[in-house]
């Protein structure tokens, strides 16, 4: 036994500096990282999930309701922070096969494409939000409408007052759901700038880049997530 242990940490001293000591090769490093992400990834997808269920059945409760709440939303700021965020998941792949084959410079510069487009996304988020704290006429009825759903803020009149409380259930799930996803893209900027930094400073190589794959996995999901939010939140009943 002792002999081994000797042998394992002569390994060690040789072997790549980011291997863990709890690892024998980078390769069973990197397969324990995938699982890990994958359970991670597992449980937000439970998470998002019951929030989806409760959309869901609200919207067959109160179709009405969440048909004009969804008009009242900015379908072209929503469609442009949707193609974003695929240019991002394109942006992301690259910076991942750019670190698989030790491009420094392909890795950051692809990197940091995909912060750009993450804080655009944001900015973009800021604007349609701060439109929910005025005050203003409804699109399709004779009706003025605020929609921000906290009590003494959230205010429906005229022809939409029969359904404003459906409305207002629209826009808590409405804000619940994108202020989570808006989250997670918070989190996952925070990171990406560590795995720019790391990269900066030439850390990744074609032997390992595990950080860069493991965050185009929670980018991707939270691109993902997205990509259901938009058809669900956005085109609810679009035509009049």
């Amino acid at each position: 036994m002792p002999e081994a242990a000797l042998a394992h940490g002569g390994a060690h001293a040789s072997a790549h500096p980011r291997l863990q000591h709890h690892f024998d090769t980078l390769g069973q490093q990197k397969s324990a990282a995938n699982l890990g992400m994958w359970v991670f990834i597992a449980q937000e997808i439970m998470f998002f999930g019951g929030m989806f269920t409760a959309y869901l059945v609200y919207r067959l409760w109160y179709f009405a309701g969440y048909a004009a709440a969804s008009q009242e939303l900015d379908l072209t700021l929503g469609a442009i922070n949707t193609a974003v965020l695929i240019a991002s998941s394109l942006t992301v792949a690259m910076a991942v096969h750019s670190a698989q084959e030790g491009k420094r410079n392909g890795t950051v510069g692809f990197l940091l494409a995909t912060l750009v487009l993450g804080c655009v996304f944001l900015v973009i988020k800021y604007f349609e939000y701060s439109a929910k704290f005025h005050l203003h006429e409804a699109h399709h009825a004779a009706s003025m409408v605020r929609l921000f759903p906290m009590q003494g803020w959230f205010h429906v009149d005229g022809e939409l007052a029969p359904i404003a409380n459906q409305m207002r259930i629209f826009m808590v799930l409405y804000f619940a759901l994108t202020g989570m996803h808006a989250l997670h893209m918070i989190i996952g900027i925070a990171l990406l700038l560590v795995i720019m930094w790391m990269a900066w400073k030439n850390e990744f190589s074609a032997k390992w880049y595990t950080p860069v794959e493991m965050f185009g996995l929670y980018w991707h999901f939270v691109d993902i997530v997205w990509i259901f939010l938009f058809p669900l939140l956005y085109l609810v009943n679009r035509h009049h």
